[in-house]
């Protein structure tokens, strides 16, 4: 799936009536307005200097891999670029359309007198989703496929070994699938591309929040989740150990982001916070969808493909909203519901910002922005919840009791029956 969907977005905005967020937040300086691909000169990656080492990586959108190397103690430069394919000297637009082979990729030049390879492939794994082929987080098709292109046979083995590691730590029940392969030519992207978390970092962290990307590594890894919310985590502190000091980049201290806190299940007595308190507790997404009526960009967004069993609860509050029984695909590139989990937490309202009247949905306690309503829904209600996966916290099935929702369970017992 290209992030170059301009045309697609527009027509998202007229079907379901959204908002400017959705061409603000593509990948494609093209439609944000931010440079133009056009007349854009390719990238030039450095070269090792003497006695140091190069390493290659892919996991999905390299904007996002830089940042996971960049700040390491030991790492000299990191370049994004394209790799694994056949086509010499490919464009960004050849690359995100599929048609190439290549993976957008990075290539780290680092010291191994300062970081070993092995502590470069801890953080590399830390930092994406090893259990999903062909894809990463909000992007898809082989071209944000996650690969480890290693560079003599000491880092082949050295690969392979780190994902046995993984393997036999029996943290997960799915294979991995992320590709180990022989490396070849890398091409540098795009002047553009290099560094993009510095040059705009708005649109990267809005970009980067709804993808999805941190939510999902954390729920991969836990507390040893790489990524912007990784600072002080079991990973980075191991990345110290190996001499590969994994903070967050000094220049944009301020982005790091914030998870709500979180209790088990929801008080019945539940006040707003403050919006102070509303703004260290959610990330910016969230804020502004929640608290601004924003619209996060379709298909770029945590759960809009989401087909786990379990429930979605606000974001603010955790009041029970909608569930994965009346979840339905729209289409829209959002999560889309043909009916409310519990009727007593939605609220909906007259809205007119657009060029017509909408219905606005919002939560009942914590008076969050969610979305809106449409009469052109699936049986047997008809309708169409069109929702922000900002707005939302996605419970699986297996800790509905855990969480403090153990008397959902019940529904989805009964839907297994049928």
């Amino acid at each position: 799936m290209s992030r170059n969907r301009s045309g697609i977005a527009v027509a998202l905005i007229a079907i379901a009536g959204v908002g400017a967020w959705a061409l603000l937040s593509s990948r494609s300086p093209a439609v944000a307005g931010s440079g133009s691909p056009s007349g854009s000169t390719a990238g030039k990656a450095p070269a090792p200097a003497p006695g140091e080492s190069v390493a290659l990586f892919a996991g999905g959108c390299f904007w996002c891999v830089e940042t996971a190397f960049e700040p390491l103690a030991g790492v000299r430069a990191v370049t994004s670029g394209y790799t694994g394919g056949e086509e010499p000297n490919p464009t960004y637009d050849q690359v995100s359309s599929g048609t190439t082979g290549h993976a957008e990729s990075v290539e780290v030049i680092f010291d191994p007198a300062k970081i070993s390879y092995e502590a470069l492939l801890d953080v590399f794994w830390h930092n994406i989703d090893p259990l999903t082929a062909n894809a990463q987080f909000c992007d898809h098709g082989k071209q944000y496929r996650s690969a480890i292109f290693f560079r003599g046979e000491a880092q082949k083995q050295a690969a392979f070994a780190s994902k046995r590691a993984i393997e036999a730590s029996k943290r997960f029940d799915k294979k991995i699938v992320t590709e180990i392969v022989a490396a070849g030519p890398f091409y540098a992207a795009e002047d553009y591309h290099q560094d993009f978390y510095k040059k705009d970092p708005q649109r990267y962290h809005s970009y980067r929040t709804g993808c999805g990307r941190d939510r999902r590594l954390e729920e991969l890894w836990g507390e040893e989740a790489g990524g912007h919310s990784a600072r002080g985590s079991a990973s980075g502190q191991a990345a110290v150990a190996s001499g590969a000091q994994h903070s967050a980049a000094s220049a944009t201290p301020s982005t790091a982001q914030a998870t709500p806190a979180r209790t088990k299940g929801w008080p019945m007595d539940f006040k707003k916070p403050s919006d102070d308190e509303l703004k260290s507790r959610l990330d910016p997404m969230q804020y502004q969808v929640t608290q601004h009526e924003a619209t996060e960009p379709p298909f770029r967004n945590e759960y809009w493909d989401n087909h786990q069993p379990g429930i979605y609860v606000d974001v603010v509050s955790g009041e029970p909203l909608f569930s994965s029984l009346d979840k339905f695909d729209s289409g829209t590139g959002w999560p889309s519901f043909t009916c409310p989990l519990a009727k007593e937490n939605i609220d909906t309202a007259s809205d007119s910002k657009m060029m017509y009247t909408r219905t606005e949905v919002r939560s009942k306690h914590a008076d969050s922005h969610l979305g809106h309503v449409f009469d052109d829904g699936p049986g047997p209600t008809g309708l169409r919840y069109c929702i922000n996966s900002a707005a939302l916290r996605f419970i699986p099935l297996e800790k509905l009791e855990e969480e403090g929702y153990g008397q959902y369970k019940a529904l989805f017992e009964k839907a297994a029956k049928r």
